[in-house]
């Protein structure tokens, strides 16, 4: 349950599947697109979890996660490409997160202090 509260708490946003509802494989690789102007008065964080642990993603690279308080590189509208996989997409290092060939994962996608355009889904992610 979604409780209409703008501008306070927080809501999350779960996915364990990619488009074509298939699991999400650590083998495979993932663009996530964070429309420009994310409805978050305070700020958006994405976590990536680990079926078997369920706990983060743990791998070399220590970092689970990415925020708008990241250094992310944005696109030419303000969106943002985020990416997951075993390996980083070359020149996108910075919007990426490791995954685990043959470790299945899902994403936690979180908005601190929700605005409207989330309430009335009128700004989604894909």
């Amino acid at each position: 349950m979604k409780n209409k509260v703008v501008g306070a708490g927080s809501q999350y946003l779960k996915s364990a599947r990619d488009n074509e509802g298939n699991w999400l494989d650590g083998g495979k690789n993932y663009r996530l697109h964070v429309p420009a102007n994310p409805p978050a008065k305070e700020f958006w964080s994405v976590t990536v979890y680990d079926y078997e642990t369920r706990s983060m993603v743990q791998t070399d690279t220590n970092i689970p996660d990415k925020s708008s308080a990241d250094k992310l590189v944005a696109n030419a509208d303000g969106s943002i490409d985020l990416y997951f996989g075993p390996a980083a997409p070359a020149g996108k290092e910075s919007n990426w997160v490791k995954t685990l060939p043959g470790r299945g994962w899902w994403v936690w996608f979180r908005l601190y202090g929700p605005l409207e355009p989330f309430f009335n889904k009128s700004w989604q992610l894909s």
